[in-house]
């Protein structure tokens, strides 16, 4: 700090100049060291985000969250290189990030696999293992790709809630049994107004189960959320 502080001390009182200055904080680190890193953490970090997008198996994708990952490979990759040229600066720098609070929930734990993936790229770009970067990138994203491939196979597990009439209830069961291939009704409210029924459904290929509700005569409301179950749990 001390350092710092004549530096800045010297530059008002012109014994160097800015330009002086400015040359000087590359000696350790050089310009077109920082641009080659950040361009290549933008690299890694657009496709940790598109191998989640291809993976994502919930009902609303987000592309915030895609941005996150990149942002977050990017921006970790300048604060690793920062670190390594000055034991200062490491010293600054994790007492700044230990005070920091994150809110946002994270719900799905997969979601913070992939953002300790795009922190653990940050810090092998920022620390300039390129080579170790590009293995880590090509096996893990090529890991979930093959997961994500092999769930495919499987079909999706879904909770369908169904506002309808109760004359409608012989319907839904037919549609159910023609499209899906299990089904098991969680639960069933009747009330004044209708009834409420909550079915666990499994669907392996693209079917519109909701367009499909909604044309039953006396169905008012169908709604699918995704859920992590097993079938005939």
């Amino acid at each position: 700090m001390n350092e710092e502080l004549k530096t800045i001390g010297a530059i008002f009182n012109g014994e160097i100049s800015f330009a002086q200055w400015f040359e000087g904080q590359f000696e350790k680190i050089l310009l077109v060291d920082v641009l080659v890193a950040l361009l290549a953490a933008f690299v890694v970090g657009s496709v940790i985000a598109m191998v989640y997008k291809k993976t994502y198996r919930g009902v609303l994708y987000s592309p915030s969250f895609g941005l996150t990952l990149l942002m977050l490979t990017m921006i970790t990759t300048p604060i690793v290189m920062g670190i390594r040229t000055s034991v200062t600066l490491s010293m600054g720098m994790v007492g700044a990030l230990s005070i920091v609070r994150f809110r946002t929930a994270v719900k799905d734990p997969l979601d913070t696999a992939y953002m300790f993936w795009a922190l653990t790229m940050g810090i092998l770009l920022g620390a300039n293992v390129y080579v170790v970067a590009l293995v880590a990138m090509v096996i893990i994203g090529g890991t979930m790709l093959l997961i994500s491939y092999k769930r495919l196979q499987s079909p999706n597990g879904y909770l369908l809630v169904l506002h309808h009439d109760e004359f409608a209830q012989m319907d839904i069961e037919n549609e159910l049994r023609r499209s899906v291939r299990y089904f098991r009704v969680r639960s069933k409210t009747v009330t004044r107004n209708g009834s409420e029924t909550t079915v666990e459904v499994r669907l392996d290929r693209r079917v519109n189960i909701v367009s499909n509700m909604l044309e039953i005569n006396g169905v008012h409301e169908a709604t699918l959320v995704a859920c992590q179950m097993e079938a005939g749990a």
